[in-house]
Order: C-alpha cells, then structure tokens, then sequence
C-alpha cells in the first residue's frame, strides 16, 4: 500500500535527506587514495549524530555498518573494510538516516583520484538515468515509465541494468511501497499519486546485468567483474510534479563542481 505524505510530513522528510546530503558532502573531501571505507564509516556516524540524527542503516536488517560501500565491480550493499581505496577505483557509497522518525536514503559514487575514461562515461550516463527516471514521477505516470526511462537510456551505451535490486517507497519505513525498478514498460505497474515519497537509485553495470551475491551476505557484485555505478534520490510527488527532498549540492561543493541538474526539480532554491 503506498502511503502519501502531507506537506508537512514531506518537508520532515526533506531534513532527514538533507542529513544524508549532507554526509556525503563531508565525505566527498575525504575519499581519496590510501584512505579505508571503514575510516568513511566511522566519519559518517559521528557526523550524523552530531546533526541529531541517527544512522539509518546501522543495526536495520542486522546491518553492522552505518553506510554500505560498493568498490569497483561491487554494486550495493557493499561493507566498509580496512582495505585502502587505490587511484583509479571507484566507491559507491549508500548512507541513511533517521530523523524526526522519517527516513533519507541518499547514494553517490564517487571517483579515487583519476579514473579511467570508460569509468567516469558509466558514472556520467548513470547519474543522468537518475534524472531521466524522476522526470518521470509525476501525476498521470506509472512505475514503469521511470524504469523504461532508466533502462532505455542505458542499455543504449551497452550497458546493463540491475534487475534483482530496485528502487522503493520511502517514509517512516526505509522501504515502503511500491518498488521502483530500473527497468520496465511505459504505461505499466501502480499509478503515482501526490504525496508519495519514493527513492530513485539507478544501479548500472559496465556490462552484463547479472549479479551474485558475496559470503559475506551482504555484498552484490557483478558477475563478469566490471565496475558498477549507483546513484540514488529521495523524490515527493508535489502538485503532480517531482520534488528533490535530497542533494547532491554538498558533493559537488566540496568537489568544486558547478552544476545546475537539480534546479527544474525544486519549487523552492536550495539554501546551503
């Protein structure tokens, strides 16, 4: 059953992504080579309980970690380890958090040091599937228009969509209805009604779609062993059109990017 927000509840929601938004910024300055997933770990929760929030993923599921940590070929769900991140790798990493009993649901992935041109393509096309799919949250649409819409662009560079893992709906839970998967066909599955909330989160595969599962039970990887891309929004439906709850603002300032991909979805200017 999918479960809409009032206004009130969105804008609660709102400060719970913005959470998220804001420790990815923090940790944008501190991935780089030599420097371990667990250490980001460790970062990341003080950092969200300094802003009085509390980690959303540490101890859901029996989740042992505060954010999931995908390098290179692993798609999601990665776990932080001591292993030192290396010039050219790629990590991607999946942060929530709690506040006012809402959830924010937030991923980036991030360069190490210089990565190579084939690399940085899969990133760029993966971050604008995100954006094509949330172009397609709004009143009248279906699930299956933003899965068409993510999987249609990416599979046109030859690249492969994660099916086993998908998108969801988002609130006092972490994952409520419906599900949002990366790929389908227009015009298919639950109709968008206003006030829902939902996260978006393209996971896209260098090559094939096909993924395994690690002993450590929580690690998917790509079954041919090619780097993997995973960037992820929470989105509300407001007056039938999307609204940003999240940002990648904190990132790109911390990073000098200048960029103005996030201004047609909010009503509102984003005060950093």
């Amino acid at each position: 059953m999918i479960i809409p927000k009032t206004s009130e509840e969105i804008e609660l929601m709102r400060e719970a992504a913005l959470v998220v938004s804001k420790t990815l910024g923090m940790l944008a300055s501190e991935v780089k080579p030599g420097v371990t997933t667990n250490s980001l770990n460790e970062k990341a929760e003080a950092f969200i309980r300094d802003l009085g929030a509390v980690p959303g993923f540490l101890g859901l599921y029996d989740c042992p970690s505060t954010l999931l940590t995908s390098v290179n070929e692993a798609v999601v769900h990665g776990l932080p380890t001591d292993i030192p991140l290396e010039e050219g790798d790629i990590v991607a990493i999946d942060c929530g958090a709690v506040l006012h009993g809402f959830y924010g649901d937030h991923a980036y992935t991030f360069e190490v040091g210089e990565v190579a041109p084939e690399t940085r393509k899969l990133l760029e096309v993966t971050k604008e599937s995100l954006y094509r799919g949330i172009r397609q949250f709004k009143k009248g649409n279906r699930v299956g228009d933003i899965g068409y819409a993510i999987q249609n662009y990416c599979e046109s560079f030859g690249y492969g969509v994660v099916r086993e893992l998908v998108g969801h709906g988002l609130g006092t839970k972490l994952h409520e209805d419906p599900e949002i998967p990366n790929y389908g066909k227009r015009g298919r599955g639950k109709k968008f009604i206003e006030g829902m909330t939902i996260a978006i989160e393209p996971m896209i595969n260098m090559g094939t779609h096909k993924v395994k599962q690690l002993k450590d039970g929580w690690t998917i990887v790509t079954l041919d062993g090619k780097p993997s891309a995973h960037f992820e929004h929470d989105v509300a439906l407001v007056d039938g059109k999307p609204e940003l709850l999240s940002t990648f603002a904190y990132v790109y300032e911390a990073l000098g990017i200048q960029s103005d991909e996030e201004k047609e979805f909010r009503q509102k200017e984003l005060v950093l």
